[in-house]
């Protein structure tokens, strides 16, 4: 998958954390991408876009 034109993006709440961030890019057709701040070029896990709305929904109420 070419990712090159991948915008990424860091939560605003991640600052200070000692660079413990993840990453993500919703710019994508059909996809959102993760990938560690840490490791720029290291794996990148591909999500539906309804599958990364659920996901932060379960985290906004507490599922995890």
């Amino acid at each position: 998958m070419d990712l090159s034109k991948a915008v990424w993006r860091k939560s605003s709440r991640s600052g200070g954390n000692g660079g413990q961030c993840v990453e993500v890019a919703t710019n994508l057709p059909g996809l959102v991408a993760v990938r560690d701040s840490k490791n720029l070029d290291g794996p990148k896990l591909l999500l539906t876009p309804a599958t990364w709305t659920s996901f932060i929904d379960s985290v906004k109420t507490g599922a995890f």
